[in-house]
């Protein structure tokens, strides 16, 4: 019977036939701490079995379990502001330039939405309608004298207010609507929130130069211009939301579309006439010291 030690001995030789059989094979130790490579080898074969950390990450990625920040932290928000230049310019672009047939979320979002550029638009928005309106009523005091001009700053508040309230508030009920009607009639997959803010935010886009343009004391082109911004910025909503509704009843599809551009064209001349109002400045009349004097007399007797 063989011992132990001979039957160790003869493994070894084993091993040490097959490596002059073939001189080209490797081998290594299970341990991982070495290896050995014979010559005519073209490298060396490691084992390295202590990467936990790593091999733990790539099998969340391969499950697809790797999990996501929840909505009530700073990185959940930030990636919706992860934007290029070029995408926000092309966003811009698609706003001012729809084409019939061209869905602006699937064309141009293209299920990327993002809040960067309905954020900046409507910040800028704010400015410019209260800064042209500011410049538009000092142009029209010009010629008038013994008026005093005072910048109404106000004008700032209430801007913000009336397009940011717009600019969510309309798109939420929006979305809660047809989400219900999804619902009740079982409808194809509509448009998410975020969707929604962002196709009405970059809708917003043309009124910024409208409203520096506004600042010409011309009643007759603030309409035009009015006009033309009302139908470029509708046209985006109406060919966006139209194939999502065009399969509900007609009654309730042209109800919904009528309700989006009533309440867009509300906002347009609802702008119009606050910021940039045609009213005839007229100056305090100012009473000479000799008629104020009489007059002070008069009252005393």
């Amino acid at each position: 019977m063989a011992s132990p030690d001979d039957l160790k001995f003869q493994e070894f030789e084993e091993a040490t036939d097959l490596l002059l059989a073939d001189p080209g094979a490797s081998t290594f130790s299970m341990s991982g701490s070495s290896s050995t490579t014979p010559a005519g080898a073209t490298g060396d074969i490691k084992l390295d079995m202590s990467d936990d950390e790593g091999q733990e990450e790539s099998s969340e990625l391969l499950r697809g379990e790797k999990q996501t920040s929840g909505f009530w932290t700073f990185a959940y928000y930030q990636s919706f502001f992860n934007v290029d230049t070029m995408q926000v310019l092309d966003r811009v672009k698609g706003s001012v330039m729809p084409l019939p047939g061209r869905n602006f979320i699937k064309h141009t979002l293209q299920s990327s939405p993002d809040l960067y550029g309905p954020f900046w638009i409507c910040v800028t928005l704010v400015f410019s309608l209260a800064i042209s309106g500011n410049l538009s009523t000092f142009l029209n005091s010009l010629g008038i004298p013994h008026y005093h001009y005072r910048p109404q700053f106000h004008r700032v508040t209430i801007a913000a207010v009336v397009i940011f309230l717009y600019a969510w508030l309309v798109p939420l009920g929006v979305w809660g609507f047809l989400t219900w009607r999804q619902r009740e009639e079982r409808q194809q997959r509509g448009y998410s929130f975020l969707e929604t803010v962002c196709v009405y935010g970059y809708s917003l886009f043309i009124y910024i130069p409208t409203s520096v343009l506004w600042i010409l004391p011309f009643e007759w082109l603030r309409w035009l211009l009015i006009l033309v911004a009302m139908v470029i910025s509708g046209s985006v909503l109406v060919l966006t939301f139209w194939p999502v509704v065009c399969d509900d009843t007609k009654v309730t599809a042209f109800a919904t579309v009528a309700t989006i551009v009533v309440l867009h064209v509300l906002l347009s001349i609802g702008c119009k006439m606050y910021f940039f109002q045609t009213a005839t400045l007229t100056p305090v009349p100012t009473l000479a010291p000799n008629h104020t004097a009489a007059i002070l007399t008069n009252k005393t007797h």
